[in-house]
């Protein structure tokens, strides 16, 4: 028996359906199963669920098996937008609006049937995207964190994938040329065309008509950013993407593609027999493994968090710090304990003045990586960390792994050293009693405000992504 509105309101119109076939009023239906045709109504409109013995007499008299009367789907095109439109109204999203329930009768045309649908759909989008705030990003984005952590940051399958797909454009070995990237493409059924025009919103465009992909014209004929780009848009057609219908699911995908272009700038094969020599020697670095394979220190060090404990049997973790201390991005499997807000997010935190993240940035040499051992209260920790800078600023990528595999890498030898008390606020976030006392009433700091905290998501198809700029870039490059 259906228990829920939804399959009471499938069930009503199933039962007005076969009546209207066989020609009964509802009182001459009800007169036969012995019930008044305003409760037999009732039933019709999904606001009475029926006894199993009433719905054996209705399905006798109609001629049909009961479990066609059951079925969840609706008996035609009609009575399938009758059915959206009453869950429609049935929706908190639509009670919230104060409006009444539009009556759907036997007269009313399809195409107000139609039209109203579409209103309520369109209501239900524009609901969704809103829903689509800085904190569900955050949210999804732990999630996402906490999954990959479970795996230790490893995804055979596209480990795999990228495999078979550099070998098959003919790399042998060092790092992946601009001219493989293109044959990839080329193997996929699609070109690689460089314009100047891209929407600023994207980092790519993919045309699946004329199956081109445009890139900026930056890094001709070749640099890291190009190929990735480049090795992104394949991934999602190589890993069968839809467009996602979450943020959540956004999130995962552009992971998906991300790892898949790490994975093919620094083949599986190739990496982990680099890495293991080099472990083997007492040798790792990430700047070596940076310079093999032509990458940033950046995608160098991430892909490490990849291979390491599935390969090199190590923890790990990874910090990408700005120069205020902020957190950007982090990963761990090691136990350091990352700083988190109340919805268990990293990004955005501060990160310990003692840890070689942010003490590197005083370093006086720069140009190579800056070691550090720092005792916390999870342990002892050792770090490489290099700095660097951007349009947004300075910036450090730190990669560490607990005091006994720091045997195992270049600059363990340092005697760079640190005490670490946090998450004690004491440690270096709140200023000694003295120091506060005194200046307490006679200092007025004037907060800057980040401009994130006031932005909501950009809307559109997918997160931050012009549709209709998209749709003009296509249409101007459209083939003859």
């Amino acid at each position: 028996m259906p228990t829920r509105a939804s399959d009471l309101v499938t069930l009503g119109l199933r039962i007005r359906h076969y009546r209207g076939e066989r020609g009964l009023t509802l009182d001459q239906l009800g007169e036969k199963v012995g019930l008044a045709g305003s409760q037999l109504s009732l039933i019709e409109n999904g606001r009475r669920e029926p006894k199993l013995s009433i719905l054996q007499d209705v399905a006798t008299v109609l001629g049909v098996p009961i479990a066609d009367l059951l079925n969840g789907e609706a008996p035609n095109r009609r009575a399938a937008l009758e059915i959206e439109l009453t869950r429609a109204q049935k929706n908190p999203l639509y009670g919230a609006l104060g409006l009444p329930e539009v009556k759907v009768t036997k007269g009313m045309p399809v195409a107000a049937l139609e039209s109203l649908i579409g209103l309520h759909r369109e209501l239900a989008r524009r609901a969704s995207e809103a829903i689509a705030t800085p904190e569900e990003a955050r949210r999804a984005n732990t999630e996402l964190r906490e999954l990959m952590r479970e795996q230790n940051n490893y995804m055979p399958d596209i480990e795999q994938l990228a495999e078979d797909r550099v070998r098959a454009s003919g790399h042998v070995s060092g790092a992946l040329t601009h001219r493989e990237v293109s044959v990839m493409a080329e193997q996929l059924g699609f070109s690689l065309i460089y314009v100047n025009d891209l929407p600023n919103s994207t980092r790519s465009v993919t045309d699946l008509v004329n199956h081109r992909i445009y890139l900026p014209p930056a890094s001709i004929p070749g640099g890291h950013g190009l190929r990735s780009m480049a090795l992104q848009a394949m991934g999602h057609r190589l890993l069968g993407h839809e467009r996602p219908a979450s943020y959540a699911e956004f999130l995962w995908q552009r992971l998906q593609i991300n790892y898949f272009a790490a994975a093919c700038l620094m083949p599986p094969a190739a990496s982990v027999a680099f890495l293991a020599r080099a472990k083997s020697e007492r040798e790792l670095s990430v700047e070596d493994f940076r310079d093999a394979f032509g990458v940033t220190h950046e995608a160098a060090a991430l892909r490490l968090t990849n291979l390491a404990t599935s390969h090199l049997d190590m923890p790990l973790h990874f910090l990408r710090v700005t120069g205020d201390g902020a957190l950007q991005k982090g990963y761990e499997n090691d136990g350091l304990p990352l700083p988190v807000d109340v919805t268990g997010s990293i990004e955005g935190q501060f990160v310990c003045k003692q840890w070689s993240a942010r003490s590197a940035f005083t370093h006086t040499n720069r140009t190579t990586e800056f070691y550090q051992y720092t005792d916390t209260p999870a342990g002892t920790f050792w770090s490489a960390t290099q700095t660097g800078a951007a349009d947004g600023g300075e910036f450090s990528i730190s990669v560490g792994v607990p005091f006994v595999h720091a045997k195992w890498f270049r600059g363990r030898e340092t005697v760079q050293r640190a005490v670490s008390r946090c998450p004690d606020e004491s440690c270096c976030r709140r200023p000694a009693s003295d120091l506060a006392a005194h200046w307490a009433g006679h200092a007025w700091p004037s907060a800057r405000l980040h401009a994130h905290v006031l932005s909501p998501l950009p809307s559109g198809t997918f997160p931050g992504v012009d549709d209709t700029e998209v749709y003009e870039f296509l249409e101007a490059h459209a083939a003859p």
